[in-house]
Order: structure tokens, then C-alpha cells, then sequence
């Protein structure tokens, strides 16, 4: 992993664009070939991104750019369309490189990880027609629990929780703005899962066009005694 600070402007072309003006920034190229632009703030969400599979190419700036103080261009072509980031660099301030290994993966706690598993089981309980993809779809910025096909075979990413949360519709939000801007799996729409969920969890998803699921774990399991339980 390659981390960068640098004072910088950040274009990104393609079938959206966006830009970022000129401020100091992380910028983090990993090994399978994604770059993240960060800020300090905004929890841990990057600003913008490129998904792997994508090849960064360092430039020297034209005349006009050099004589507006830019030093390198970083070029960074998605492998599969015509997306691209542009990272204009001012002035690098820190640069450094780590062998981070292989990771493990996210072990869940054993509800989460129970939950996942019997949803990839009992599939149908998200919808009639609905077939499994795989679980654990790994992206650039984490795996997604559970990747599906619905009765009109669209993509469905599924993510799981005990609790849900606004931080869990977040999560999803992320997932699906990095899918969606894959043509060959676009359009993907989300699907939040959990055994409980907030009412502002529930607020927010409807906002942002995911569809909530509550999910009942001993019914999952086939231990559904309504005589034995205190509620």
C-alpha cells in the first residue's frame, strides 16, 4: 500500500463527474489497484475513488498546468470503462509504502455471521425468485455480506446486521455508489437486513431507495417456540 499527502485537485470523468478543489489529502493506492482520495474529516468515507481493476500513470503537467504550480498528474484509468480520476498534485508533502500481507478477512460476531449464512440458505426470505450470488462479494472498500439476483434478475446487495443502524444504511450507501458505477453490474439496488432496525435507519434507507428487512433469527434457525419465549 502506497500512502500519499499531498496538496491537490481531484477530477473525476466519466459517466458522472465530480471535482474536488485544491486542499491537502491521503491519497491511498492499494496493491489491487484502487486509489482513495481521504480528507481528515467525514468519518472514513473517501472523498472519491477509483475500483480495481484500474492502472495508475504518473505524468508531468503540460505548460498551462505547470504554470499554475501542478508538479505531477495522476491518471488513473478504470480497466472496464471509461472512468477515470484525475489527481493533480501541487506539492507532496509525505510519501511511504507498506507490505501489508494478506489479510484475513472481517470475522463477524457469531449472530452476524449466523445470520448471513442462513439468509444465503433461505434466500427466497428476501423476495420470490430471488438466487444467490455468493456471499461475501469483496470490493475495494469491503466485502458485501450478500450479493443476489431478484425475480426480475437485477443485482441485489444485501447487508446484514444485528441492530440496524444509520451507520449500517451508510455502509450499504457506499456499497452500492462503488457497484453502480461498474457498467456490468449496474444498476444494483440494496437491501438492509438485521433483526431489529431504528426508525432513522429505516428514515434514511427509504431516502436513499434501499429497502429494509427485518429478520426473525429463531424462525431462521427452525426454533420458532412462540410458547417458550418471554415476548
Amino acid at each position: 500500500m502506497r500512502l500519499v499527502i499531498a496538496r491537490c485537485s481531484v477530477d473525476y470523468v466519466g459517466r458522472l463527474r465530480a471535482h474536488l478543489p485544491l486542499a491537502t489529502r491521503l491519497l491511498v493506492v492499494k496493491a489491487d489497484g484502487s486509489v482513495l482520495v481521504h480528507s481528515d474529516g467525514g468519518s472514513y468515507k473517501p472523498l472519491n475513488w477509483m475500483s480495481p481493476p484500474a492502472t495508475l500513470r504518473v505524468s508531468a503537467p503540460d505548460e498551462a498546468d505547470a504554470a499554475e504550480g501542478i508538479t505531477e498528474v495522476w491518471t488513473v484509468q478504470h480497466a472496464k470503462s471509461d472512468d477515470r480520476l484525475v489527481i493533480n498534485i501541487r506539492e507532496q508533502l509525505h510519501e511511504s509504502s507498506h507490505d501489508l500481507g494478506v489479510d484475513p478477512g472481517l470475522v463477524k460476531d457469531g449472530v452476524e455471521a449466523d445470520l448471513q449464512r442462513l439468509l444465503a440458505e433461505q434466500i427466497t426470505l428476501l423476495g420470490e425468485g430471488f438466487t444467490l450470488i455468493r456471499r461475501e462479494y469483496m470490493t475495494a472498500i469491503g466485502p458485501v455480506d450478500i450479493l443476489a439476483r431478484d425475480g426480475s434478475g437485477a443485482t441485489v446487495a444485501i447487508e446484514l446486521k444485528r441492530r440496524g443502524d444509520i451507520d449500517g444504511v451508510e455502509q450499504l450507501t457506499r456499497y452500492l455508489e462503488l457497484l453502480n458505477r461498474d457498467p456490468l453490474m449496474s444498476p444494483v439496488r440494496g437491501i438492509f437486513a438485521a433483526q431489529q432496525i431504528k426508525p432513522q435507519a429505516r428514515t434514511l434507507a427509504a431516502d436513499r431507495g434501499i429497502d429494509c428487512l427485518t429478520l426473525d433469527y429463531d424462525a431462521m434457525r427452525g426454533v420458532d417456540d412462540k410458547e417458550s419465549r418471554l415476548f
